[in-house]
């Protein structure tokens, strides 16, 4: 592929709710610009950029994809994204490298829940888009249906540049509300415009012209004086009020028969803006700590952001980057501005999917990958080592479902830390860690099908088999009355014998102070040498409450008598003595459980707030306050951690996918003796 400057390159990320068509769409467009001869079928697994075998499975996309191709001047880096909300990473990741988007919407299920989502994404990445209504030739599909649908939830300013020529099984081609010309078959062809649909011509195309003529004084005035306003003036303004976000241009078509897709390519290249007129982006010089302006000029100080990192175990370490300044070319030494290191360039290359093109070089605004880099990572920014720039990474959101990941044999359990480790570094909304009281690891994801995916990708990448399961709950016990506890541990059994007599004193705590150990022992009834011993013991049988074998917190243990042998007394006697003063002593003392309390902070659209109120209620949880903003509600609950386990994935079936929410470990409690006694028996 050529070597394409800043002003001839358009960055575009396809985004939609999941089943929209992006992925065929993608592949027409492929197609008409020549990048490919052939077109794939999703449900056949031969699309260019849905090549993993998770997502042949699936027949969903789980990881973006580049897919550059060229169009009339100019180089076009297309950039498919999952639909499925699990794999939000890798859709906000796409829109942080890309100048525009175009929002795919099914003819037949209009606006849905993704479809909003993905919007609201766009709108706060402040990046111009197009709409594009696919399978028009769908039973129930209809433009004029969706376009309201489209209007009444996105926006007014979301104006049609085509209507539809037949729908359904009829649908043949579109009108192009500029020129008033109709074109229908593949590749289209000009055709009448069908008489039954001249009003509807006349009355957008009137409101199309009236929108976008506020973006020039001059136009306006003759608009209004009632003066016919020319053709190119409507494209130059129609481009103008794109860029700016005053009017969101909406195409039509069917991606699958690839009909009326060119005039998509054209629009993209025509309406949405190229990185040299986005402009520049803010970075941080850290030799100086100063903010800079970086320009998208190949001239300029080298400037690229690896936005997603791959590992593959044959082809090694693939780091996706986006120049944003300077150019950078194969087979160089650049600066890790973030590691503070060298690293080595080997083969620049652009990816098309899964397949490989050699690049030489690649300047400010276009989008590359190289391989096996040494120190970088996703989010690392690469530069030049006298003029160092860190770009911001992009913002990715956290975990919300934790899974307990168990090795299915021994052979697993030796390779699942380096395996895991690797899917994390591939995906930063995966999360690895160790849950300390319970000893399980823990693999932390945004829902179900994305920590099965990884399960999945652990099997055919690294031969690693996993089983998931719900984590358990570090459950921990404590004693609510002061007790008094005896334990002499003697044996004789010819030479030196055993002998450790310790009195122990065991009082409850306030809640999250932790374990204690105090020596109020006088008169030498142990001697001090022995005292440590006695800690030890105690500490160690701390761990297994009497209760249900949870480690025991919140108590204050005083050895404050005992006695002692001149010859069979030893460390080890006063330990084991220790640790059986403080087991009876539990056992006496009316041990409780003790659960996990979780703050949970969740946003959901105002029309859910009575099912969130009465599904947390169901969780004995307590709602601590509410927060309405902009149609949201933001509600502040405690809830025992047994009980939210699963809340990713309740919250999302509540919500139709239109809720978040973020969590943190808060404090203990005591268990509701009716839970308690079902929890009990769980013991080991």
């Amino acid at each position: 592929m050529h070597h394409y400057e800043s002003e001839k390159i358009r960055n575009i990320v396809l985004l939609s709710h999941s089943g929209a068509g992006k992925t065929s769409l993608a592949e027409a467009m492929l197609f008409n610009s020549g990048a490919i001869t052939r077109l794939g079928n999703p449900d056949d697994g031969t699309t260019t950029s849905d090549y993993d075998p998770d997502e042949i499975k699936r027949k969903i996309s789980i990881s973006l994809s580049l897919l550059p191709c060229q169009w009339k001047d100019s180089k076009l880096n297309l950039i498919d994204t999952p639909g499925y909300p699990d794999f939000v990473a890798e859709v906000k990741a796409g829109l942080g490298v890309s100048e525009g988007a175009v929002i795919v919407v099914c003819a037949a299920s209009g606006v849905e829940v993704g479809t909003e989502q993905v919007w609201e994404y766009a709108s706060e990445a402040k990046v111009p888009c197009l709409i594009f209504v696919n399978k028009m030739d769908r039973e129930n599909a209809s433009f004029f249906d969706t376009l309201k649908d489209i209007q009444t939830k996105l926006g007014t300013k979301c104006l049609p540049i085509q209507l539809p020529i037949g729908s359904q099984k009829g649908f043949q081609g579109v009108v192009d509300l500029v020129t008033r010309k109709g074109y229908s078959g593949s590749p289209l062809q000009e055709t009448e415009v069908p008489s039954s649909l001249q009003s509807e011509v006349d009355s957008h195309r009137e409101k199309l012209v009236e929108a976008i003529v506020e973006v020039d004084d001059d136009l306006i005035a003759r608009y209004l004086d009632g003066e016919e306003i020319k053709e190119e003036e409507i494209y130059r303004c129609l481009k103008q009020a794109t860029v700016l976000g005053k009017i969101v241009p909406v195409l039509l078509g069917c991606a699958l028969n690839n009909t009326a897709i060119t005039p998509l390519l054209d629009a993209i290249h025509d309406y949405l803006p190229s990185p040299r007129e986005r402009g520049a982006v803010t970075a941080t010089n850290t030799s100086t700590r100063a903010e800079e302006a970086v320009e998208p000029a190949s001239e300029a100080p080298l400037s690229a952001l690896v936005f997603k990192t791959s590992n593959d175990p044959r082809a090694g370490r693939i780091s996706y980057f986006r120049v944003y300044s300077g150019a950078i070319s194969s087979n160089s030494q650049l600066w890790n501005v973030d590691k503070g290191a060298i690293e080595r360039i080997g083969q620049l290359f652009v990816l098309r999917g899964k397949m490989q093109e050699p690049a030489p070089k690649l300047s400010a605004g276009d989008i590359g990958a190289v391989a096996k880099l040494a120190s970088t990572a996703t989010g690392n920014t690469l530069g030049s080592r006298d003029h160092p720039l860190k770009l911001a990474p992009i913002e990715l959101p956290e975990p919300a479902l934790n899974m307990a990941i168990h090795p299915k044999s021994r052979d697993d359990l030796d390779k699942m830390g380096t395996a895991v480790a690797k899917i994390c570094e591939d995906d930063l909304t995966l999360r690895v860690q160790r849950e300390g009281d319970t000893g399980e690891m823990l693999l932390g994801g945004i829902g179900e099908t994305h920590l099965e995916v990884a399960s999945d990708r652990l099997s055919h990448k690294f031969g690693v088999q996993v089983n998931l399961e719900l984590p358990k709950v570090p459950y921990k016990e404590t004693i609510t009355v002061p007790v008094k506890a005896e334990y002499k541990h003697k044996k004789q059994s010819g030479g030196h014998g055993q002998y450790g007599h310790v009195l122990l004193e065991l009082e409850p705590l306030a809640r999250g102070t932790g374990f204690e150990f105090a020596d109020r022992v006088r008169g030498g009834t142990i001697p001090k040498n022995y005292i440590p011993a006695v800690e030890k013991g105690v500490n160690e049988a701390k761990f297994e409450g009497a209760l249900a074998g949870y480690p025991v917190v919140d108590i204050k243990v005083t050895v404050y008598d005992g006695s002692f042998h001149s010859v069979d007394s030893s460390d080890m006697s006063f330990k084991i003595a220790g640790a059986q003063a403080l087991k009876k002593g539990l056992t006496e003392g009316q041990p409780v459980l003790l659960e996990p309390i979780v703050n949970l902070t969740i946003t959901v659209p105002d029309t859910f707030t009575g099912d969130i109120i009465g599904d947390l209620n169901s969780k004995r949880a307590r709602v601590l306050g509410m927060t309405p903003a902009n149609g949201v509600n933001v509600i502040e609950a405690q809830a025992p951690l047994a009980e939210v386990l699963r809340y990713a994935i309740d919250l999302r079936s509540i919500t139709q996918g239109r809720g978040t929410f973020i969590t943190e470990f808060s404090h203990y409690e005591e268990v509701p003796a009716a839970i308690a006694q079902k929890v009990t028996p769980q013991r080991g």
